[in-house]
């Protein structure tokens, strides 16, 4: 199934400890590019994270972050060292009894002395056992998200190859008919030219110079590519692997083509329909990029 891959999922999960939410944020790349944030005490899972990461993803910037909030039940007790305190305050008097002057300790200093004010160890493990299967949660939600976008992306791209293969059949109608009057007027032209270059008209020169002019309109094969390439792209949206690369191949392909009808292009109708093609290309080819 197509895939954009612009997308964004968020899942937030809770136990005895507290909860955690995990946030994905995903754009379009070349490669597969994950960018992952975690808490300290949360990095031991970075390879596990990883390897769910390349199981649900092929391709895209994806940037992973995980917040995490204790209850107070597990946050531990605080407890003040208060042997510390006192040699603290030994030693502040030992100094006041040799210098004569300055400042007491506030209790702030006290307080932010290391050691003074010591914590039991929180208990995270409860969260770190729900984090993987949280985040395979969020990374489910995010394939939902991007199979919807890509849904919507494949229904454009369709609708602007139907738009490519109407203007095609519109160019094989109208090619005969233009190739007839241009012709004739490209045959009035030689003759005139020839008449100046000899008295009497060369017959085989007007007609060698009529085929190198009805090669020049002869599209007839970047038509046929034409509608070959977009029953290629057709087919390829049908696929269920990552076809983003594939499709801008296909791009650059109908591209050449447009431009190539683009220079052969003899009259107004002609013009316009070749770059009518380019619009519609380029739509494709805007979208396409976002395609996994």
């Amino acid at each position: 199934m197509l895939k954009s891959m612009t997308a964004f999922a968020r899942v937030q999960e809770t136990c005895d400890s507290g909860s955690l939410t995990w946030e994905i944020r995903s754009v379009n790349h070349r490669y597969l590019e994950p960018g992952i944030k975690l808490p300290e005490d949360f990095k031991r899972l970075e390879t596990d994270i990883r390897k769910l990461i390349a199981k649900y993803l092929e391709r895209g910037k994806v940037d992973i972050g995980l917040r995490y909030k204790l209850d107070e039940s597990s946050t531990g007790d605080i407890n003040l060292n208060s042997d510390l305190v006192r040699r603290l305050r030994v030693v502040e008097q030992s100094v006041l009894d040799i210098v004569h002057e300055g400042q007491t300790l506030s209790v702030s200093e006290i307080l932010s002395w290391p050691g003074v004010i010591t914590d039991q160890p929180k208990d995270l493990s409860p969260l770190i056992n729900i984090a993987l299967s949280s985040l395979e949660k969020a990374l489910q939600q995010l394939i939902e998200t991007r199979e919807t976008e890509g849904k919507a992306l494949g229904e454009m791209i369709t609708n602007r190859c139907e738009k490519i293969s109407e203007i095609v059949k519109q160019l094989r109608v109208h090619r005969p008919v233009m190739v007839i009057a241009m012709h004739e007027k490209w045959k009035t032209n030689l003759n005139d030219k020839l008449q100046q270059w000899a008295e009497s008209a060369s017959e085989s020169r007007l007609e060698q110079e009529l085929a190198i002019l009805a090669q020049k309109l002869d599209v007839d094969e970047e038509l046929d590519r034409l509608d070959t390439h977009i029953a290629e792209v057709t087919n390829v949206l049908k696929r269920k692997e990552a076809v983003g690369r594939r499709l801008d191949f296909l791009m650059q392909e109908l591209n050449r083509e447009a431009n190539t009808l683009s220079s052969k292009s003899q009259d107004s109708v002609s013009t316009q329909w070749s770059v009518d093609l380019k619009v519609l290309i380029e739509q494709m080819r805007e979208q396409v990029q976002n395609i996994e």
